[in-house]
């Protein structure tokens, strides 16, 4: 380790403990959030004006950058399965009317799936109007390498059948899934808690006794589960400003002033998405302002970490603690959204990827036929889409294989890839936040005083 990355380090250090001192005087985790955001950008520009990107030293800064980012996104990976399972069990056990069941889970998902064909219109609407085409974007030795490798990945893709894609959801063994070891692991362990729930139900109704009994331990595992959550989450202004000061010191800012156009169009995409986002809730009485006032902590350490996964942890408890929503439909909206209709992963960045590609193929992208064929096969292929880095490549794969188009154009955009997905990122957070917010409303379950108040227990928590 050269002396300069030790400086680095140092820097780090004393940032972290203005964070410290932060949480200490009891300032808001809000603004400790943004704080370690905004210190984690100019940090990492400074970087970037000291070193060359691709120095030794920034290698190594990184590297130990990762022991305080990359650990924290670890440590919100560990608790994502049990929290999953346990709360979606939990949900069953608290559960007043079964048939509500069927109402939560068919909203969740039919508000997924809706959010997720108006992403690919905008997806396709930024492509035509940026005039986005493929032969305009040139390949180097990377990008022809990884294009080549996205070739490979395709026939596996292209090998599976649909049923086959429909029983990798299904957990032939849910102690595997639980591990998180499939793509689909999380699909998995969704439906082995609710067989579990289900079973619960029935129990409940033959032997009161044994179900009480079941209810106070998933009740004691839930509060322990909980209490985890709550302490990952205290670490996260600190995990933000090491995310983020790595990405931006590592960034190639050359390679995406190259593809700044495609760069500024996906942009564009996700701000109109989320302003459609912001729209829903204002036409169903909520406000757009206290919604993104008590989001944003959660949508930052989505947009650094790239990971909708990592970030189920922060997104119920948004639900829960300051958006109002019930517990059991913020456990589904939240554990849905990261494998089904992600906004940004799996709506718009594989439609604009098909628009761009559609012209050298010899089809017209903006023929109504080509447009809902599109619409219609991102909406079915955004089941199972992984919610970690690399989700909107095999959204990607999938889409343009079944409409028949080339996919080395995803490995072209390598460069600019890190870049993006963090705006995908959050925007598929924030869809499955607000397929949460549209089940609830519609049941009349919010809570209306928690969505509209500026005290929340998070606050509190987070101290």
């Amino acid at each position: 380790m050269d002396l300069f990355t030790v400086v680095n380090i140092i820097i780090l250090l004393a940032l972290i403990g203005v964070l410290f001192y932060m949480q200490k005087k009891h300032i808001s985790f809000s603004k400790r959030v943004l704080t370690g955001l905004g210190l984690g950008i100019v940090y990492g520009v400074i970087l970037q004006l000291v070193y060359d990107p691709a120095s030794e030293t920034i290698v190594m800064t990184n590297d130990w950058f990762g022991l305080v980012g990359s650990g924290y996104v670890k440590l919100l990976q560990m608790i994502v399965m049990p929290l999953v399972f346990i709360s979606i069990v939990a949900a069953f056990t608290r559960l007043e009317k079964s048939s509500n069941l069927g109402k939560i889970s068919g909203l969740v998902i039919g508000t997924l799936m809706v959010t997720t064909a108006i992403a690919a219109a905008i997806g396709i609407a930024a492509a035509a109007g940026f005039d986005l085409k493929a032969i305009d974007i040139t390949a180097g030795d990377a990008e022809i390498t990884r294009g080549e490798d996205l070739e490979t990945s395709l026939t596996e893709v292209q090998s599976t059948t649909v049923p086959q894609k429909i029983l990798e959801f299904l957990p032939a063994n849910p102690f595997l899934d639980l591990t998180g070891a499939r793509p689909t692991s999380t699909i998995a362990v969704v439906i082995f808690a609710a067989f579990v729930g289900v079973a619960y139900l029935g129990i409940k109704r033959k032997t009161p006794e044994h179900a009480a009994f079941f209810q106070k331990l998933i009740e004691a595992l839930h509060s322990l589960v909980m209490r985890i959550v709550t302490l990952v989450l205290r670490l996260t202004p600190y995990g933000i400003l090491a995310l983020m000061a790595k990405t931006v010191a590592g960034s190639d800012f050359n390679a995406i002033a190259t593809l700044g156009k495609f760069v500024i169009a996906s942009y564009v995409a996700l701000i109109a998405m989320f302003v459609v986002h912001l729209i829903v809730l204002a036409v169903l009485g909520l406000s757009p302002k206290q919604f993104l006032k008590k989001v944003f902590p959660v949508l930052a350490f989505a947009f650094t970490s790239r990971t909708s996964a990592g970030t189920l942890p922060l997104n119920v408890e948004a639900q829960r603690n300051k958006l109002g929503v019930p517990e059991s439909i913020a456990n589904f909206s939240a554990s849905f959204g990261i494998t089904i209709g992600q906004n940004g992963c799996a709506g718009i960045y594989p439609a604009m990827l098909a628009v761009m590609i559609a012209p050298s193929q010899g089809i017209n992208p903006l023929s109504p036929s080509f447009i809902a064929t599109l619409i219609l096969v991102v909406m079915i292929s955004s089941f199972g889409v992984a919610g970690v880095g690399g989700g909107a490549t095999f959204a990607s794969l999938i889409v343009l294989s079944t409409m028949n188009l080339p996919v080395a154009l995803a490995g072209v955009l390598i460069s600019v890839e890190p870049l993006i997905d963090m705006g995908r990122t959050a925007l598929n957070v924030s869809g499955s936040m607000v397929s949460g917010l549209v089940t609830s409303r519609t049941l009349g379950e919010l809570d209306t005083k928690t969505y509209a108040s500026n005290e929340t227990p998070t606050e509190n928590m987070a101290r």
